[in-house]
């Protein structure tokens, strides 16, 4: 069993739940919590939701749940060499795109434009406000509560990015974005796993896809580098083979620089507990080097891939379907399950908001089909 750092989160020192609840037998509540994350249907509907490409557009394509796994296994390795809580890191891992609309970053885009532009007292939409308010508000599967009731730490995970005027309504789990702190270690880790994970993980859907190709990406230095050792290394390797080979060095190297990098900070500020960790400058960074070769990974996939006039198009369309969708349902709410239904304005704008953002990419087409095509 690894021992836990003093700057960890202990799960016996949660700040607790919304709701108080009798503690777990047989698991810390941070594994309370990863397992809820586990079981709510907003988890499993991550297996329908688009990472890239749309989730019909092939079997082989990540989707936003086994993104999501990739994340926690990322997140796991960084949290062990830090000695930090794997459990709390797994947890918020799992749950970070659980707000995630349909379409990926098109759908997200588009129904924040809509929220604006149509109902702009609703305040707009942001998918890790949405996730927040999924594990707080919108799943229903306790009698006792509404939401998972997830501990603080998890909550403070999952919300990375907000809004100042809604971090004004989230009380202590809204506070850092008005005071300018810093989350937990695991959260800091966690948010930068994000990022390794789908910067490797679109450069194998994006060759596999044939949108972008090997000649384009040894422009790229820190795909170069691995790309010449695995030739020097496996002379004669098949392009298949090589791929994997560079995608998991790449992997490799931005999880150990990572690792050095925060525990030399970490060495450096000598936090003792996860409240210096919050007061202090993060700790949880790579090395100045390698943030460049990074970017530029970053940089090029922007451009050459979601950018890409074949996943333009595609998103195009998404975007089409959201914002005709939340139209249709925004006119006549009576289209709507009585659920979904409310008196106020504002409040059914949101309501139409959670709706769509909860919809797979098939579902979503198939609402639409229903309502704007005559069979």
């Amino acid at each position: 069993m690894t021992t836990l750092a003093p700057y960890a989160c202990h799960p016996e020192s949660t700040r607790g739940r919304r709701v108080a609840e009798a503690p777990p037998e047989g698991r810390s509540d941070f594994q309370r919590d990863r397992d809820r994350i586990i079981h709510c249907s907003a988890f499993r509907r991550l297996e329908y939701k688009t990472q890239v490409f749309l989730n019909h557009e092939g079997d082989l394509f990540r989707t936003r749940l086994t993104h999501s796994i990739e994340v926690a296994q990322i997140a796991r390795t960084l949290a062990r060499n830090l000695g930090l809580q794997e459990d709390l890191t797994e947890a918020i891992a799992l749950a970070h795109d659980l707000g995630h609309t349909p379409f990926g970053h098109a759908g997200q885009d588009e129904l924040n434009a809509c929220l604006h532009e149509l109902a702009p007292e609703a305040g707009g939409f942001e998918h890790n406000l949405q996730s927040l308010r999924v594990v707080d508000e919108l799943e229903e599967r306790y009698a006792a509560f509404d939401g998972l009731n997830l501990c603080f730490e998890t909550r403070e995970g999952i919300l990375k990015h907000c809004s100042r005027r809604h971090a004004r309504t989230l009380g202590e789990v809204g506070a850092r974005f008005l005071q300018g702190t810093q989350p937990s270690l695991e959260a800091q880790i966690t948010n930068l796993a994000d990022e390794i994970a789908y910067n490797n993980h679109d450069v194998d859907d994006g060759l596999r896809s044939g949108l972008i190709t090997l000649e384009q990406l040894q422009q790229v230095e820190i795909f170069a580098e691995h790309h010449d050792q695995v030739r020097r290394r496996c002379p004669g390797v098949e392009p298949k083979r090589l791929v994997s080979e560079v995608i998991r060095g790449m992997i490799n190297t931005l999880v150990l620089d990572l690792t050095h990098t925060a525990q030399a900070r970490i060495a450096q500020l000598q936090p003792r507990s996860v409240d210096d960790v919050r007061a202090g400058p993060p700790m949880a960074a790579f090395s100045p080097a390698l943030q460049v070769q990074a970017d530029a990974l970053k940089q090029f996939l922007l451009h050459n891939l979601y950018r890409h006039p074949q996943v333009m198009r595609m998103m195009g369309k998404a975007r089409r379907v959201v914002r005709e969708l939340f139209q249709a349902f925004l006119e006549d709410p009576r289209l709507l399950e009585a659920e979904y239904r409310r008196d106020d304005p504002v409040a059914q704008a949101r309501a139409i908001a959670d709706y769509i953002a909860g919809m797979t990419d098939r579902y979503a087409v198939r609402e639409h089909r229903a309502l704007f095509h005559m069979e």
